[in-house]
């Protein structure tokens, strides 16, 4: 199985990217393909053999992620499953492509793989980077029904059958449309607690537009994906969530100003799930209404 790597950045990581950039080269098995997208900046030094595109603005995640999809051919047709990685993190163990590769030679339905992430000084994975509502054992490998955007691999065939990551969004819930597609079109993900990805432990908020996107993103969510008669019931469960967590006025003007842009601002194309994807994702622990 061919792999590939995308890694976006804006240039402001060089130590880090290297890192990574290396990590990746160490990995066990065939040579992995890297292509390095400058999302709107110039891409740092690479090793020889790295290829590099450099975007005159910043596309956001998904739009970036999406360039670098392309330069491994439409919908990354010339490898077989692409990583995708952020420039902070890297990856502490030399097994890790292979493992990738030997899980989805293993199970023809398996579309994606995400990986745990992990403090490079503690060892410690955040809960939020446990995708699953039962996430208090980050070392449970599992079924889930998303990912975490930046330690994961995925099949260039889903992204053939389901589409890219939705440009649109720019930053948040970018993995969740996708992964909706995914198991929409038949495909399974796995949380893989023994493919590791270290990265400092951070904040989302510490991005000044976390709290707008985050809850405009939501919505664009419901409003792509979801049968008519779940959109009302998934966003008003998040808009009390958000609720019952407090967030500060700020954080809560910009949450509401998010939100009504999500009802009123064009979404991109609306493909609702079918009604027994619904049933597969609750049997997977996580109704699409939470």
């Amino acid at each position: 199985m061919k792999l590939g790597a995308v890694i976006i950045t804006m240039g402001n990581r060089p130590d880090e990217l290297r890192a990574l950039l290396d990590s990746v080269a160490g990995q066990d098995g065939a040579r992995i393909e890297v292509v390095v997208v400058g999302n709107g900046a110039p891409v740092p030094d690479v090793p020889p053999g790295v290829r590099t595109v450099e975007l005159p603005e910043n596309l956001g995640i998904p739009g970036g992620r999406n360039v670098g999809i392309e330069a491994f051919g439409p919908s990354g047709a010339d490898v077989d499953a692409l990583l995708f990685l952020d420039d902070d993190g890297y990856l502490p163990k030399t097994d890790t492509a292979e493992l990738c590769r030997q899980a989805f030679d293993a199970d023809p339905e398996l579309g994606i793989i995400t990986f745990r992430i992990a403090d490079p000084d503690t060892g410690v994975t955040q809960r939020r980077h446990v995708p699953r509502l039962r996430a208090s054992d980050p070392m449970r490998s599992s079924r889930v029904t998303t990912f975490l955007g930046g330690a994961n691999a995925v099949r260039s065939q889903v992204i053939a059958e389901a589409g890219p990551l939705p440009g649109e969004f720019f930053y948040a819930h970018e993995e969740t449309d996708l992964a909706w597609r995914a198991l929409d079109a038949g495909w399974m993900i796995d949380y893989r607690a023994d493919m590791v990805l270290n990265h400092p432990t951070t904040a989302p908020s510490r991005h000044a537009v976390y709290h707008r996107m985050v809850a405009r993103n939501r919505v664009w969510l419901a409003r792509r994906n979801l049968p008519a008669p779940l959109v009302p019931l998934y966003v008003g469960v998040w808009l009390l969530l958000t609720l019952v967590r407090r967030p500060s006025a700020p954080a809560l003007k910009a949450w509401f100003g998010g939100f009504r842009e999500g009802w009123t601002t064009p979404c991109g194309p609306r493909r609702p799930m079918r009604w027994r994807t619904v049933w597969r994702l609750t049997r997977l622990g996580r109704p699409p209404v939470i």
